[in-house]
């Protein structure tokens, strides 16, 4: 346990070294750079600006509940804006239409940026604070890395909140993750030579495109057992999931060594099963001709802490995920499960289903039902039953 805790705000600490300096030496808390903009609708606030860097918006409905959903976004290859008159997505718009207020940032970076939308989402809901009052109650949700976030929020500055809503997200702790879909790479490299650009290190202007996806769908087709044996292993459906995930897989690989600095992914204890169901010669094959790869030690350093999950979920939190998911699949979240078990917490964590393909693939009425399943619990201890969602 102590040495749990010491990872706990270890990671804590390097999270919040995102934040800038000039930040924190503000008093009375961040500002934002300019003036903001501000639209007032019959339906409501909507407030879009820059803190620190970092562009947000606030959507408060004109019939606020006086609550309030800080909300993370999911994974972005490149930065996106705000566009205040847009409306708000399927996920962020069943919260404003039950009357609560929604905070979002969209961080200043793309990629896996854990390590500035943790620090500068805590930002903006101080700057909500500030600006419009202490909310009678705060709720965390996102999808996809947002969900993420969520577990990182709840796990890291539980104080403020009173519950979290995953929706997809890619829970529990990055390396593991990473690592699998890394693995998952070197061994395409193994079926299909020469395909792809280096994996050790990748160019760091790779770019996923069209055409990237049409030649890897290509080269496949090619080799009908070796296509056969990459959707047994990544667990997918066809050819086409397994060209859009090697290339938007390799987009992972690269950003992250782009962040840490060098290579931080290890394969060379990972061992290689399933690629040819009811039969082992294949994984014998592929175990002793795929190429290992050794982590630079720093780099594997950032990796691990951002983020290495710890299961110390304080306060409730509410998964929704579809039973077949092509980028984060639904086992995702029964391996952070047993890790919140484990740290004693297990009754703060419910998964429920929804029987539909694809990532993050929710209806706003899916969301809004789950989100009001979340808030019976926090109001009256109702536990969600785990399953499938009526």
């Amino acid at each position: 346990m102590r040495f749990v805790l010491h990872y706990r705000f270890l990671s804590a600490a390097l999270l919040l070294a995102g934040i800038s300096g000039s930040m924190l030496a503000q008093k009375g808390g961040p500002k934002p750079v300019e003036k903001p903009e501000v639209l007032t609708t019959p339906l409501g606030t909507t407030e879009a600006g820059f803190l620190d860097g970092a562009a947000y918006r606030i959507d408060i409905p004109a019939d606020w509940n006086h609550s309030l959903v800080v909300y993370y976004h999911g994974y972005e290859e490149e930065r996106s804006q705000f566009r205040i008159a847009e409306r708000l997505n399927s996920q962020a718009l069943p919260l404003f239409q039950r009357h609560y207020a929604v905070a979002q940032s969209k961080y200043s970076a793309a990629g896996w940026a854990l390590q500035q939308a943790y620090p500068e989402t805590e930002a903006l809901r101080k700057y909500f604070v500030k600006q419009y009052g202490q909310p009678k109650e705060t709720y965390v949700a996102g999808g996809s890395m947002g969900g993420a976030l969520v577990m990182v929020t709840l796990e890291l500055n539980p104080k403020p909140y009173v519950g979290g809503l995953d929706l997809c997200g890619a829970v529990g702790s990055t390396y593991e993750a990473f690592e699998r879909r890394f693995a998952w790479r070197a061994a395409f490299d193994y079926y299909y030579p020469g395909v792809m650009p280096p994996l050790v290190m990748t160019p760091a202007n790779y770019e996923e495109s069209a055409a990237l996806h049409e030649k890897i769908l290509a080269a496949i087709r090619t080799n009908p057992s070796g296509a056969s044996a990459m959707r047994s292993l990544m667990g997918l459906h066809t050819d086409n999931e397994v060209a859009h995930d090697i290339a938007y897989f390799t987009f992972i690989v690269s950003d992250m060594q782009k962040r840490a600095g060098g290579n931080p992914f290890d394969n060379r204890n990972y061992i290689y099963t399933g690629t040819t169901p009811g039969m082992s010669a294949g994984d014998y094959a592929l175990n002793d001709g795929v190429r290992r790869y050794a982590a630079d030690p720093k780099a594997r350093e950032y990796l691990m802490h951002h983020y290495t999950s710890t299961g110390h979920l304080e306060k409730p939190m509410l998964a929704l995920h579809t039973v077949y998911d092509p980028l984060i699949p639904a086992t995702t979240l029964s391996l952070y499960a047993r890790q919140v078990e484990m740290a004693g917490f297990g009754e703060n964590l419910v998964q429920q289903y929804v029987h539909r393909d694809g990532h993050c693939t929710f209806s706003s009425e899916e969301v809004g039902r789950t989100f009001d399943e979340l808030v019976q619990w926090t109001h009256h201890g109702v536990r969600p039953v785990p399953g499938l969602l009526h």
